[in-house]
């Protein structure tokens, strides 16, 4: 897919309060005034084949949230082999005003859940710049008996946040992964887990932290 080329279907709305950054040496960074944009380069993945996943920027420029529309994994009964594992990567082109710097504070990710008895599902993701070595991992698990929606948040740390590189163009990979695993179900019996439901309602928002780059 090309750069900067925007992904097509539905966006959901964004509703989320501003994230500022905090400042090692006391009080918050503020969002800088110059607006973001957010490209994406491409997607890849079982999870979000071409044409079901979209992306776009809140309004205040402080969080960015991406809707699947065909991202389930499921086993038991007829289900396909592989299908017990999706992922999705998702490489961004992160432009922001000289001077400033970025890292994922947080990131809310939701979906729903019908696990058998028995059975349980995982829902993992990565954060990490094109070209570093560090990257941040967070993992949540549920087990069956589960029909309902689900909700995981990833929170980081301050001394723990990957930061963009001051000065230097860095590519941003996020990388998800929900993976469902029979267990002792029975296996005519099918369970499934999706990253935001089908309705199109319902968003993965990444929430960002600033900070100002030395020198400026």
């Amino acid at each position: 897919m090309a750069s900067g080329l925007l992904l097509g279907g539905a966006v959901a709305a964004l509703v989320t309060a501003a994230v500022p950054a905090h400042n090692p040496s006391g009080g918050f960074v503020d969002p800088p005034p110059d607006k973001i944009v957010i490209n994406v380069a491409t997607v890849n993945g079982s999870g979000c084949p071409a044409g079901t996943a979209a992306v776009a920027v809140s309004e205040d420029n402080t969080a960015f949230t991406v809707t699947y529309s065909d991202y389930l994994a499921q086993v038991g009964g007829n289900s396909d082999p592989t299908a017990f594992r999706k992922n999705c990567q998702l490489n961004l082109i992160v432009h922001v005003p000289q001077g400033f710097t970025y890292a994922i504070a947080s990131a809310d990710y939701r979906g729903f859940a019908s696990l058998q008895s028995g059975a349980s599902a995982v829902q993992r993701a990565s954060y990490y710049f094109q070209g570093s070595s560090q990257t941040a991992f967070k993992t949540h698990n549920f087990t069956g008996a589960l029909n309902d929606n689900w909700q995981a948040t990833d929170t980081t740390d301050w001394a723990q946040l990957v930061w963009a590189p001051c000065g230097v163009q860095r590519n941003f990979n996020i990388n998800t992964e929900i993976r469902v695993n029979a267990g002792s179900s029975s296996p005519s019996k099918v369970s499934f887990m999706t990253m935001d439901s089908t309705d199109g309602d319902i968003s993965t928002i990444y929430h960002m932290a600033w900070k100002e780059c030395p020198g400026k």
